[in-house]
């Protein structure tokens, strides 16, 4: 098994960030450092990260959270924010989770944790086609054309957004606020957000409320639950 997926198998990270791993000269296998992405693991070898011995997970993990604002969507920060494996920490001291994908500190809702390296690459790979739908509150009365613009695709940081679906659900006239659900396949940072900016719109209130398939059920803001036997392998097969 070539080192990086080794890595993922025991919970390390996804298979990419466990490249870095290895190519920062993080990992040895039986007490020698490696930094080629092309080594092979046998069930003999000893494995280690920062001189931590890992072995592949017996069984993995897979929660889904309804992340809160006001945290961070990385398993540590260095300018001492809360993150999202703090909220699970307190079940899962030991057990090396990481988030599926990212959500912005300021933007709420489906997020996916697990020990499974190779579900999260297959995930966020750039080939990868599943949808994230989010709910969003945006400042003014949205028109028609600035959707339409947004389904089209707009440019954000030098590069143009996929085509995508972008529907009004209501506008409310007394706070000046537009209800409307977007729905994307790629991951760029801040992409809906900065989607609407270049439509010389704001949005205030952000919420990821579905991954293809798998939505929030029963999960309130802050908290997270074990995934069903059927949502995992509805991710699976996706």
């Amino acid at each position: 098994m070539r080192i990086n997926r080794y890595l993922a198998e025991c919970g390390v990270d996804s298979r990419r960030k466990c490249e870095r791993y290895v190519i920062d000269g993080r990992v040895t296998v039986n007490g020698r450092t490696v930094t080629d992405l092309a080594a092979q693991i046998s069930p003999r070898d000893s494995v280690a990260v920062d001189g931590k011995k890992v072995t592949p997970v017996a069984k993995h993990v897979y929660l889904i959270m309804n992340k809160p604002k006001g945290c961070v969507t990385t398993v540590s920060d260095d300018r001492g924010r809360k993150t999202v494996l703090d909220i699970v920490r307190g079940d899962y001291p030991d057990t090396r989770l990481f988030p599926v994908g990212r959500l912005d500190y300021d933007t709420e809702g489906l997020l996916i944790l697990t020990t499974d390296g190779d579900l999260c690459n297959r995930l966020t790979h750039p080939s990868s086609e599943i949808e994230k739908v989010y709910s969003a509150k945006v400042e003014g009365e949205v028109s028609e054309s600035e959707l339409a613009a947004i389904r089209r695709g707009v440019e954000i940081d030098g590069k143009k957004t996929k085509k995508c679906r972008a529907v009004l659900v209501g506008y409310d006239r007394k706070t000046n606020h537009s209800s409307v659900e977007v729905a994307i396949t790629e991951g760029m940072n801040r992409e809906v957000r900065k989607m609407f900016e270049a439509v010389g719109r704001h949005v205030t209130f952000l919420k990821r409320v579905a991954i293809g398939d798998l939505r929030l059920r029963g999960v309130d803001r802050g908290s997270y639950r074990k995934m069903t036997a059927e949502e995992i392998d509805y991710l699976k097969n996706v």
